[in-house]
């Protein structure tokens, strides 16, 4: 009777836990790598520009705006004020009426007018090549000085995180943070320094022709196997 009675009181082994998905091994970032190098491998800035300034000037505009719509705006805009010393010299109610159409106009027309300032004043009208400097600028947060330093001076300071890819990352599970920043940080973890720049524009060339915001193309996504998101439109299995 004690023998039974002992077993009885014997606790439950525990349920063996169901093995979690990795979602940043090794060998699946190099799926994604490979993926996005054969649909893309000469993924290059949508944004038109011809200079470093040129540029700048761009990225700012395309916040909250598509590439599509700048690159409308900016080839006049860049033959009437080609330096920053002409937006230097700018009423900000006359480039509001130039880039009126990109949105938030006010507001960009100020940081633009603004940058220009305090490229003429600080830096000999020469785009910074740091982002230390980059960020003092009027208008420039990690987003944009990333964009400029990467496609204009091929300097890889970090993972641009626009809308694409903040979106994209969370769909693949490479991070779960919740600002762009942070997600910033955990893609500089996951992909080479080498490849930053390359991923950056991968990435947002992905988001835009098949991992789309309202209706991603899952059927013809070479990562579809790769991928649970909850928002799938395909499931192969």
């Amino acid at each position: 009777m004690a023998t039974a009675r002992a077993a009885k009181l014997q606790p439950a082994k525990p349920r063996a836990k169901k093995p979690r998905n990795d979602y940043t091994a090794p060998e699946r970032l190099q799926n994604i790598f490979a993926a996005l190098d054969q649909l893309f491998p000469q993924a290059q800035c949508a944004l038109r520009h011809e200079n470093p300034f040129q540029l700048l000037v761009a990225t700012i505009l395309s916040a909250q705006c598509t590439d599509e719509r700048v690159n409308k705006v900016t080839p006049e805009l860049f033959r009437n004020y080609p330096t920053p010393q002409d937006f230097a010299a700018l009423q900000q109610p006359v480039l509001e009426r130039e880039i009126r159409s990109t949105g938030f106009f006010r507001n960009k027309a100020k940081n633009i007018i603004g940058a220009a300032k305090t490229l003429v004043e600080n830096c000999g009208g020469q785009v910074p090549r740091s982002m230390e400097e980059l960020l003092t600028l009027p208008g420039v947060a990690r987003k944009t000085a990333n964009v400029v330093l990467g496609t204009a001076y091929g300097i890889p300071s970090g993972v641009v995180v626009d809308t694409h890819i903040f979106r994209v990352s969370h769909r693949l599970k490479l991070t779960r943070e919740k600002t762009p920043e942070k997600v910033e940080q955990d893609l500089m973890k996951l992909v080479p320094q080498e490849r930053w720049i390359t991923f950056g524009h991968q990435l947002i060339w992905f988001g835009r022709k098949v991992c789309q915001a309202r209706k991603p193309l899952c059927a013809e996504c070479p990562l579809e196997t790769t991928c649970d998101s909850p928002d799938k439109t395909y499931r192969s299995s």
